[in-house]
C-alpha cells in the first residue's frame, strides 16, 4: 500500500514536469501573439480619467478571464469534433481586427479634424463618460476575445498530440498566464505617472536619482500612450493579416517571398480596406432605407 502512495507521487511529479515542459515551449510558441496583444490591450485600456483607470483595467481583466472561460471548454470540443471550423473562426476575428486597425487609419486622417472640434465645443456630462466607458470597455473585451481565441488555438495546436489532460492543463495554464501577464504589464504602463509622482515625493532634491527618475517617468507617460496607439493599430493589422496568411494556402504562397511581417501588415490592410469598404456601404443603403 506504502508502494503504490509513493507510486502515485511519482506519477504526479512526471506529470507536473511534463506539464512545466510543454507549457514552456507553448508560451515560447504565443510569445510573439502575446506582444501584440498587450500592445492592442494597452492601447484599448488607456485613455481614461486617471482615478477609474485601474477599476475599469479590472473589469477589462475579468472580462478576459471570462473570454477564456468561455472559450477553453469550446476550442477542447471543437478540436475534438468538429476541427474544420477554427479556421472560419479564426478567420472571422481577422477580419474584426482588420478592420478596427484600418478604421483607426481612416479616422485618423479624416476625422482628426472633427474630433478636435467636438471636443472643444463639447461639455460631456457624467452620464456620457460613464457610457463611453463602457463602450470602450465592452471594446476591448471583445478584441480580447478575438486574440484570446488565436492564442488558445495555437496553444492547443502545439500539445496536440499529447492526451487530453495534457492538453487541458497546458492549454489553461497558458491562457491564464497571458490574462495575468498582459494585463498586469498593462497596469503597471498606464500608472507610470503615480509612481513618478511617488519618487519625487521620497526624493531629497531636485537633481537627486530619484527625483529625475520620476520626472522621467511622468513625462514619458503621454508618450508611451501615444506609442501604444500607434502599436495597438499596427498590432491588429498585423495579427488579423497573420490569421489569413497562415489559414488560406494561396494567400501564403503569394507572400510567402516578402517578410513575413511585411506579408502580414499588407493583407491586414487589404482586409481591413474591403472590410471598412463594406461598413460604409452598409451604412449608407440603412440610410437610404
Amino acid at each position: 500500500m506504502a508502494s503504490g502512495f509513493f507510486a502515485l507521487f511519482d506519477d504526479i511529479a512526471t506529470l507536473m514536469d511534463d506539464v512545466a515542459t510543454m507549457s514552456k515551449s507553448t508560451t515560447e510558441r504565443t510569445a510573439g501573439l502575446l506582444a501584440d496583444d498587450l500592445a492592442v490591450n494597452a492601447e484599448k485600456a488607456s485613455g481614461f480619467v486617471a482615478a477609474r483607470e485601474l477599476p475599469i483595467l479590472w473589469e477589462i481583466t475579468k472580462g478576459s478571464f471570462l473570454n477564456k472561460l468561455i472559450i477553453l471548454p469550446i476550442a477542447f470540443l471543437l478540436s475534438a469534433f468538429l476541427p474544420m471550423v477554427i479556421t472560419p473562426i479564426l478567420l472571422i476575428g481577422g477580419v474584426y481586427l482588420s478592420f478596427e486597425g484600418v478604421e483607426k487609419i481612416y479616422a485618423y486622417f479624416f476625422h482628426k479634424k472633427e474630433k478636435k472640434q467636438h471636443d472643444l465645443n463639447s461639455k460631456i456630462s457624467k452620464e456620457e463618460v460613464l457610457a463611453m466607458e463602457k463602450e470602450k470597455i465592452k471594446a476591448a473585451i471583445l478584441v480580447d476575445f478575438i486574440l484570446s481565441i488565436e492564442i488558445i488555438v495555437i496553444a492547443l495546436d502545439n500539445v496536440a498530440e499529447e492526451e487530453l489532460l495534457m492538453q487541458i492543463i497546458v492549454v489553461t495554464i497558458v491562457a491564464v498566464l497571458a490574462t495575468v501577464g498582459v494585463y498586469g504589464i498593462v497596469g503597471l504602463l498606464v500608472r507610470m505617472d503615480d509612481l513618478g509622482y511617488k519618487l519625487i515625493a521620497r526624493s531629497k532634491g531636485e537633481k537627486s536619482f530619484l527625483s529625475v527618475l520620476g520626472k522621467a517617468l511622468v513625462k514619458s507617460l503621454p508618450m508611451v500612450i501615444r506609442a501604444l496607439t500607434v502599436l495597438g493599430t499596427f498590432a491588429m493589422l498585423l495579427v488579423g493579416g497573420g490569421l489569413f496568411l497562415h489559414n488560406i494556402h494561396y494567400l501564403h504562397d503569394l507572400f510567402h517571398k516578402l517578410p513575413s511581417i511585411l506579408g502580414e501588415l499588407i493583407v491586414g490592410l487589404i482586409v481591413g480596406v474591403i472590410a471598412l469598404l463594406c461598413f460604409k456601404f452598409f451604412k449608407l443603403l440603412k440610410v437610404w432605407w
